[in-house]
């Protein structure tokens, strides 16, 4: 479903501060140790005749090979912004039922996936190590924005510096080393990220301002949203379309949120001191916070509500200086979202429309100097997530199913982006997810899209076997005589 907000999603990625009565007192401990549990756990994940499909294949409509990643069923590469790679690039994780993941990229492509299971997530009370073992074929629930079915942890995030992926059990903060599977507490409570140098991590709580100087706003003069996104068809007396009034709906629920925010404030905790900050009241729905990947005090966050009627996109310090809006909207209807972080923590790359629904664009605004990049998409480029790769030169959208924000026809793909001399981009087809439910708010997932740091493949998530959730790699390249031709952007009316 386009723009609910995430925490409406799944409650391991609450914005409140969480403090967990029963966390564990020490880090689990390692495979091998007389403390370890190698028995199965009470709440294993049993084994099915589970239909998962294809292990590889080529796309028949792209050319590009497509690998699927995971043996396990509602199992999910991480939400298109947080970091799921080794600083090095040659490891990735995910999110099962069964726990957490590593795939090895330097080998991926040649012959089956070398997949590693390292934190065992089977039981309510897990936080272990994977056992020595191969991981189960599972059956789970429904994953949520990290990844991971019903599983009894959470990947939250891998390290930008070190060889650590950072999960919460319990109520509790673990860091495991993706080499050695070991686990080790980091802090409670359940944060939405871990800094730069891993030196502070970031939560939310409700609360006002004590010194009473952020008061609330006055409230807007909202207007319904069939009026306001269609109003010129409503005045022509055109029938809206079933996707229309789906649309229009949604964003009548988010627009409600601007009638009484909620006074929200930052709280950043000093790994070192284990002393915490309250800074940065406000008054707003504040979602998709950001640590820069370079700065370890900048932090990237949005203010959530229907896209048209908020300035999204801002960013504040760990000290609470320096709260800015990173992009104004320059005209009515203009939305910019979904942003990200480029790798060398000097741009932030958005979703923008000018105006919603009609003209398409990768945008990106520097964080020094306020210059804004625009690469201009057709409609059908369009994806409910982009992102970018470290180098900038490629960038990678999720598509988008006809109820949609875009409003695409033939949007179901996943595309690459190269970046011309020009300035202009092309677009190449991927994959084809015309059998992916995008609809989150009915079965449905969004495939969050990343690149690979060798800029080799795409990962993403989808449904498009069987109805069940499993991560992907699509290959960038392939047979020049066989891949998808890159498209050049055409004007239309």
């Amino acid at each position: 479903m386009r723009y609910l907000p995430r925490s409406l999603i799944v409650a391991t990625f609450a914005f409140a501060r969480t403090w967990a009565a029963d966390a564990p007192a020490t880090a689990p401990a390692a495979p091998g140790t007389p403390e370890y549990d190698n028995s199965p756990r009470a709440n294993a994940i049993t084994t099915g005749a589970v239909d998962l499909g294809p292990r590889e294949w080529i796309d028949p409509d792209t050319g590009h090979r497509v690998i699927r990643l995971s043996d396990e069923p509602n199992s999910q590469s991480l939400y298109f912004h947080y970091n799921s790679y080794t600083p090095e690039g040659d490891k990735m994780i995910f999110g099962a039922p069964s726990g957490i993941y590593t795939v090895d990229l330097t080998t991926l492509g040649q012959g089956t996936p070398h997949v590693e299971w390292i934190v065992d997530g089977r039981s309510p009370a897990a936080a272990a190590p994977a056992p020595d073992a191969a991981a189960p074929a599972a059956s789970g629930g429904r994953g949520g924005r990290g990844a991971g079915g019903r599983s009894g942890v959470s990947p939250l995030m891998t390290s930008f510096t070190t060889r650590d992926a950072y999960y919460t059990a319990n109520g509790v903060l673990y860091a495991v080393n993706v080499d050695t599977k070991v686990s080790r507490i980091v802090t409670t409570g359940r944060p939405w990220g871990v800094n730069a140098d891993e030196t502070y991590v970031g939560s939310m709580v409700n609360a006002v301002d004590p010194t009473g100087k952020v008061q609330p706003p006055t409230p807007p003069t909202l207007i319904p949203q069939r009026e306001r996104m269609f109003g010129d068809k409503i005045k022509a007396g055109i029938p809206l379309t079933k996707d229309e009034e789906y649309a229009a709906s949604k964003e009548d629920g988010l627009a409600r949120r601007l009638l009484n925010p909620t006074s929200m404030a930052f709280v950043f905790t000093n790994l070192k001191t284990n002393t915490s900050l309250t800074t940065g009241y406000q008054y707003a729905s504040i979602d998709h916070q950001q640590f820069n990947p370079v700065d370890p005090n900048l932090v990237l966050y949005a203010h959530e509500g229907t896209w048209h009627e908020v300035d999204r996109i801002w960013t504040i310090r760990t000290d609470g200086s320096a709260q800015r809006l990173m992009y104004k909207r320059q005209m009515d209807m203009e939305i910019v979202g979904h942003e990200w972080w480029s790798h060398d923590g000097q741009t932030i790359w958005f979703d923008m429309q000018t105006p919603r629904s009609h003209d398409f664009w990768i945008g990106g605004v520097n964080i020094n100097t306020g210059k804004l990049t625009k690469y201009h998409i057709q409609r059908n480029w369009w994806g409910v997530h982009f992102n970018s790769s470290r180098d900038n030169t490629l960038f990678a959208s999720d598509g988008g199913d006809p109820t949609q924000v875009a409003f695409c026809q033939d949007g179901e793909w996943i595309n690459l982006f190269r970046v011309q001399p020009d300035g202009s981009v092309t677009r190449e087809k991927l994959v084809n997810l015309s059998k992916n439910n995008y609809v989150t708010g009915q079965g449905g997932i969004e495939p969050n899209v990343t690149i690979t740091p060798d800029n080799k493949w795409v990962v993403f998530r989808a449904n498009m076997h069987g109805g069940t959730v499993q991560a992907y790699a699509v290959e960038i390249g392939g047979d020049p005589a066989k891949i998808s031709k890159p498209e050049k952007f055409v004007a239309t009316n």
